[in-house]
């Protein structure tokens, strides 16, 4: 008889901050969204310059916290050396985008 159970939902880096994370994403949604109203009403280029400047920064947050909770769990977590290293090439990789 197969088994009823149903899978596990694997753990990420930042399943234990997931609502927070969430949150943070959608004020970044709001702000994004209040930039495109600051245009269609013809503002100051350097209020929404400002605007999109806290923007930028509140992803950069968002993203170093992403990485550090990949590093934390994800890596740490894992006992095969070369999976660690495959997944500290990919974090770099995603970082170098990220810098760019």
């Amino acid at each position: 008889m197969p088994s009823t159970k149903t899978p596990t939902p694997e753990t990420r880096g930042y399943s234990a901050t997931k609502p927070q994370l969430l949150n943070r994403l959608r004020r970044i949604e709001g702000q994004v969204r209040g930039v495109q109203g600051m245009v269609e009403d013809d503002r100051w280029c350097p209020d929404i310059l400002q605007q999109i400047a806290a923007i930028q920064s509140a992803l950069n947050k968002v993203a170093l916290g992403l990485a550090d909770g990949h590093v934390q769990h994800c890596m740490a977590e894992s006992t095969d050396p070369a999976r660690r290293e495959e997944m500290s090439a990919e974090l770099m990789q995603a970082l170098g985008r990220l810098v760019r």
